[in-house]
């Protein structure tokens, strides 16, 4: 190897690792932001059904559903992923914790006490976005 290769491999050595620091910095600073992330979609939510709402059983996600429990069912998202749910101004941070029976014109099934925390009854629009991972 000569020696101006070894020093082009070093520049471009220390070009990546500030890229990478300066990444890191920017993604700090958004993560310390209170604002919230942009909504994926506005669908129909259904207050407390049997797929959150049987206490004391597993849902297909693992969870024991006890009667404090707050989740939501939804048919495709992945068990655990964390959403933010907002229902007319009441936002709250939650996850998906059983994938079935969902409806198909109301995709995501609040548990009962989640639905009581938005004041959500029956068949609502509601926004939801994914939370940051942090």
């Amino acid at each position: 190897m000569t020696a101006r290769l070894a020093q082009r491999e070093a520049a471009l050595a220390v070009v990546a690792l500030l890229a990478a620091v300066a990444a890191l910095a920017a993604t700090k600073a958004r993560s310390g932001s209170r604002s919230l992330p942009a909504a994926v979609g506005t669908y129909a939510a259904l207050a407390g059904s049997s797929a959150t709402g049987a206490f004391a059983t597993h849902t297909d996600c693992g969870t024991i559903v006890a009667p404090t429990t707050e989740g939501v069912a939804h048919p495709v998202l992945p068990c655990g992923i964390r959403l933010f749910l907002t229902f007319r101004d009441r936002t709250v941070l939650t996850q998906v914790i059983a994938h079935s029976p969902t409806l198909a014109t109301a995709p995501f099934d609040l548990s009962a006490p989640l639905a009581k925390r938005l004041g959500l009854e029956g068949v609502a629009w509601i926004r939801w976005s994914y939370a940051a991972a942090g």
